[in-house]
């Protein structure tokens, strides 16, 4: 007997499975214990609640219907244009046939544009499904502290089958804008463009936290922050070390590229606060903030450009957020909408940059693929290497995510608003993850134990030396 096929290489499948565990981890607890550190320690169950349900009705509706719809065949391929390679027939991979056969995506292995997958559906399933999951938890950000927790448990199966598959289709499923010869390596466009996008036009559709949230909104925890983000940084190893597909050369060097941009990008955002920030002092969360757009900028590019190029990404796009975070937040429309964690600027506006420095970036030199004899099969060019062209793809592909993924979600909302609220009463507000959840993450030693706290001046006043007492008063017996 023999442990697998013929066609799967136990090496390519352990480091499926181990990248899509470390963009998991990203999600849960990474995304929970970050956000759950920013927000007011009213909201810390309330945020990690929303993650972890979040993150539950993604593997659900992924496995039953949605993989198929970002990866498998076209829904229509007669219909016109774009309509005809727009998403893919839902269907289910629940089943023996469908776990353990091999990996197939039929737009782009029966076109010869890479080569066989050498692990089973079931690994590519879930390697997606990760990278689905923590789509909706990212724009979470951008409507804590006033989403109305029933309408969270509708909206993210809904976004995830209607907005997020049509990207994935259109970029990874061998759709469209991958015809065009758009890049998306592991997201920019497909996760980050799509939450900042779909975030901001939520927080716009729900509402406003309390105004005194908003005026008070004083992060909790910045130890439960770091780790959050700590865990962020690592796991997007698996982010865009697995989205080669292989333990191969280039995937080695997108992790490479991955931490030198994320590394650049930190160091350039506490440069811009040192010199020329409202304190004119280096701040732990814009480090964050500055971590966090290097590791979104260069995900549509990690294995697409070299070393050099990362740096200039990293460079270029933790000042445009930068600059965007401290001008453009104060003008229409931008500081209209309550986007409570700012996930338009580190996400959308990082991840918008990303995929049109890939354009300028990407370097023919850097091999994705080779040919038996060592010479490279396929890369890519961007425009200072001659090809101008893919300039105007990567922005065509970002201006349909971004119009398709702010109309799909105000329509999604407001369905959603004919039955449910979407913004949880003032009232519950005020209260928090008390009035929500019944618990709370920081309670009182009287909550725990249930007994009355201690009587503080009674005990002092039991403790002091009895005074003397008045002369003729003493018993003389």
């Amino acid at each position: 007997m023999i442990p697998y096929p013929n066609w799967l290489d136990a090496g390519d499948n352990a480091w499926q499975l181990v990248a899509a565990t470390l963009v998991g981890l990203m999600s849960i607890p990474g995304i929970a214990i970050l956000y759950g550190g920013l927000v007011q320690r009213k909201w810390v169950v309330n945020t990690m609640f929303m993650a972890f349900t979040g993150f539950s009705l993604v593997l659900v509706g992924w496995v039953l219907w949605e993989f198929k719809m970002g990866f498998g065949e076209p829904l229509n391929s007669d219909w016109p244009g774009i309509l005809g390679a727009f998403v893919g027939r839902p269907g289910t991979i629940v089943g023996s046939a469908s776990e353990q056969a091999q990996a197939y995506i039929p737009l782009v292995n029966g076109n010869d544009l890479m080569p066989s997958f050498r692990f089973p559906q079931s690994t590519l399933a879930y390697f997606h499904f990760a990278f689905a999951a923590i789509t909706p938890l990212l724009f979470m950000g951008s409507v804590v502290g006033r989403m109305n927790i029933r309408a969270w448990l509708l909206f993210v199966p809904l976004w995830s089958t209607l907005v997020y598959t049509v990207n994935a289709f259109l970029l990874w499923g061998g759709g469209w804008w991958a015809a065009k010869g758009a890049l998306d390596y592991s997201g920019g466009y497909v996760i980050h463009l799509a939450a900042g996008t779909s975030g901001f036009v939520a927080a716009a559709v729900i509402g406003p936290r309390l105004a005194r949230d908003r005026a008070h909104g004083v992060p909790n925890n910045l130890p439960m922050v770091a780790v959050g983000a700590g865990i962020l940084w690592l796991g997007w190893n698996g982010f865009n070390g697995g989205d080669m597909y292989f333990g191969g050369h280039n995937a080695a060097a997108a992790v490479l590229n991955t931490n030198l941009c994320t590394a650049v990008a930190l160091l350039t955002w506490v440069v811009w606060d040192m010199f020329a920030g409202p304190q004119r002092k280096p701040t732990f969360l814009g480090s964050v903030n500055g971590m966090i757009v290097g590791l979104v900028a260069i995900t549509p590019a990690a294995g697409f450009v070299t070393g050099i190029g990362a740096i200039y990404i990293g460079i270029i796009a933790s000042s445009l957020v930068w600059l965007a975070w401290n001008y453009l937040s104060k003008v229409p429309p931008f500081n209209k909408v309550d986007d409570a964690l700012g996930v338009v600027y580190t996400h959308g506006i990082a991840g918008l940059a990303g995929g049109m420095l890939v354009g300028i970036f990407a370097d023919p030199a850097m091999a994705v693929y080779l040919n038996k004899d060592g010479s490279t099969a396929w890369s890519t060019s961007g425009w200072l290497y001659g090809n101008l062209d893919q300039l105007w793809k990567q922005a065509g592909a970002a201006g349909t995510v971004i119009v398709y993924d702010a109309v799909m979600t105000f329509l999604i909302l407001r369905a959603i608003g004919l039955f449910v609220k979407l913004r949880a009463p003032d009232e519950v507000l005020e209260g928090g993850d008390l009035a929500v959840h019944d618990e709370e993450a920081y309670p009182a030693e009287t909550a725990v134990t249930g007994l009355a706290p201690e009587p503080v001046a009674a005990a002092a006043v039991a403790q002091k030396a009895p005074e003397k007492e008045p002369a003729g008063d003493t018993d003389s017996g």
